[in-house]
């Protein structure tokens, strides 16, 4: 259930839980690590090339400070990329369109494909990080200032034909490759940015600083948005709209990424070092080359070829649960500011779940939780089917009673657990696997591969719903409700068109068939993949 999309979206993000994309880039070519190795020895190197005295995390409480807020402005476009599903599904969108806004979710997954890029090619003169770092959040802010301006049109359109979805999903399409490629950048600065000994906060910049973005762009910008939470909790006299608008939240946060974006250009500047100079280009276009041929020979193993298979595949029995039963709420009646609260009780089980879980996938077989945990998984996708049947029966004049938002709340929680469960498992092998010669790009090449085994069954769970819905016209005898336009004329000939089939209970049962299947025939090789001997995981060629 995607109670918020980003928070889910590593099911694809995706989010599925809030998990730290901070992985996702690939280590740079032999070239490139060097040098910032180069650079995290040279802990006297300050930003003014002067000495500097280690003094812990207080001497460097400005960069970590600069690093969180980066990471905030990163977490703003996800969030509000996962607040449109929710306003488009309270506008009664088909789940085709659903479908195709879904793929505004994929860029964290494919960046990878352009990291090496970043990484490599910038302007020595302006700094390596800093050149992609300053027009990428330029580019986020302008694409934001846009919005404040279009989006409302984009989301009410004519009043008639309903949201512009094609373009709302290119346009946010951009803002999410836009925060992916400021994520490389980022995360690469953090590396030179940090002395050695503080460098571990970085992931803590990440991890926090993006949980906070989105929780700002997501359930706060939803509470302030929904006119009934506002008159409820923050006002004293009723109000027919909420405090803020879409495009008044994106018009601050447009100007918020321009003012900062330019103090960062003028006033902070990178680590210089002396072997930052001497590089020739050809040597950095050959690093980037290394890096996709790399990326290929890793491919080519049979056992890491075979895993992948298996990664991709193995969500297919989640999907239906994981994308479309938050959508199904609130198209049942729940306010889509609630579920984005409910979302908030979840981070402190999301902060434990991993520590707690680890202890039991820290030994030489950590698939052995992900295979015993994969069918408790599947369970709680019929559970999740039997939640959408019930809501509609408790649902009251004043809403829904507090008990209803309970059973939703212990039914997300049992999610978390199963859901952490597989991903902790899946990271610990991702470790024990990987060649560290080249441990950096062959992590982020699994992660990638993980990320795309949730993103592309839940797409496609989306777009199956509407065709696999059975709906009949009541009142209008000989008019049926097959397409749009048929419905439209079922209700000027005075009738409804009423759910006979929901598409979404169809899927549930298929999805928990092919998930048992899988479970069955492939959950016992994958636990066979951690005999293998670890020479069958090294990457020769990087040797």
């Amino acid at each position: 259930m995607e109670l918020s999309k980003s928070i889910t979206h590593k099911n694809g993000r995706q989010r599925k839980p809030a998990v730290s994309n901070s992985d996702m880039r690939p280590r740079e070519s032999k070239l490139e690590v060097e040098d910032d190795e180069e650079a995290l020895l040279q802990n006297s190197d300050r930003d003014d090339g002067q000495a500097k005295v280690s003094n812990g995390i207080n001497g460097e409480l400005s960069n970590v400070a600069l690093l969180l807020f980066l990471y905030v402005l990163q977490g703003i476009p996800l969030g509000l990329a996962g607040s449109i599903p929710l306003i488009m599904q309270s506008k009664n969108v088909s789940y085709k369109d659903q479908a195709y806004f879904s793929f505004v979710f994929w860029p964290f997954s494919l960046k990878l494909f352009w990291a090496p890029l970043v990484d490599s090619l910038y302007l020595k003169r302006f700094g390596r990080r800093k050149s992609w770092l300053v027009p990428t959040q330029y580019l986020l802010g302008l694409f934001m200032l846009y919005l404040s301006f279009a989006v409302d049109s984009m989301l009410q359109a004519d009043g008639q034909k309903g949201p512009d979805v094609i373009t709302l999903t290119a346009v946010f399409f951009m803002l999410a490759f836009l925060a992916a490629t400021q994520d490389i950048a980022v995360d690469g600065w953090a590396l030179t940015m940090l002395s050695r000994e503080n460098v571990g906060y970085a992931s803590t910049c990440n991890s926090v600083g993006q949980t906070a973005g989105y929780f700002l762009g997501n359930v706060l910008f939803l509470a302030l948005e929904s006119a009934d939470f506002c008159n409820k909790y923050l006002r004293f006299e009723p109000q027919e709209r909420g405090i803020v608008t879409l495009s008044d939240f994106l018009f601050f946060w447009g100007i918020v990424f321009m003012v900062s974006t330019t103090l960062v250009a003028v006033l902070k500047k990178e680590n210089v070092s002396h072997h930052h100079t001497k590089k020739k280009p050809k040597e950095e276009t050959q690093g980037v080359m290394e890096t996709y041929k790399l990326l290929l020979s890793i491919i080519k193993m049979p056992t890491v070829f075979t895993f992948c298979v298996l990664l991709l595949t193995a969500k297919m029995g989640f999907s239906a649960a994981d994308a479309v039963t938050g959508l199904k709420l609130v198209e049942a009646g729940v306010p889509k500011e609630q579920l984005a609260l409910l979302a908030v009780p979840m981070v402190p089980l999301q902060i434990l779940l991993p520590l707690v879980i680890s202890k039991y996938t820290a030994g030489p077989r950590p698939l052995d939780i992900f295979y015993k945990a994969f069918p408790f998984r599947l369970l709680i996708g019929l559970e999740y089917a039997l939640l959408v049947w019930w809501t509609p029966s408790v649902r009251q004049d004043q809403g829904f009673p507090l008990y209803y938002y309970a059973v939703v709340l212990l039914s997300y929680a049992a999610h978390q657990v199963a859901l952490y469960s597989m991903y902790v498992a899946c990271m610990a092998f991702h470790a024990k696997v990987s060649d560290p010669v080249i441990g950096g790009t062959y992590m982020t090449l699994l992660n990638t591969v993980t990320n795309l085994g949730g993103n592309w069954p839940s797409t496609l769970a989306l777009w199956l719903v509407d065709p696999l819905t059975f709906k009949e016209c009541q009142g209008a005898p000989g008019q049926t409700c097959g397409s749009a336009e048929e419905a439209g004329l079922c209700v000027r000939e005075g009738g409804a068109c009423v759910t006979t089939l929901d598409g979404y209970y169809v899927e549930s049962v298929v999805c928990v068939l092919i998930g048992v299947c899988w479970w069955i025939f492939f959950g016992k090789k994958m636990k066979r993949l951690q005999e293998e001997s670890p020479s069958a995981w090294h990457c020769r060629v990087a040797k």
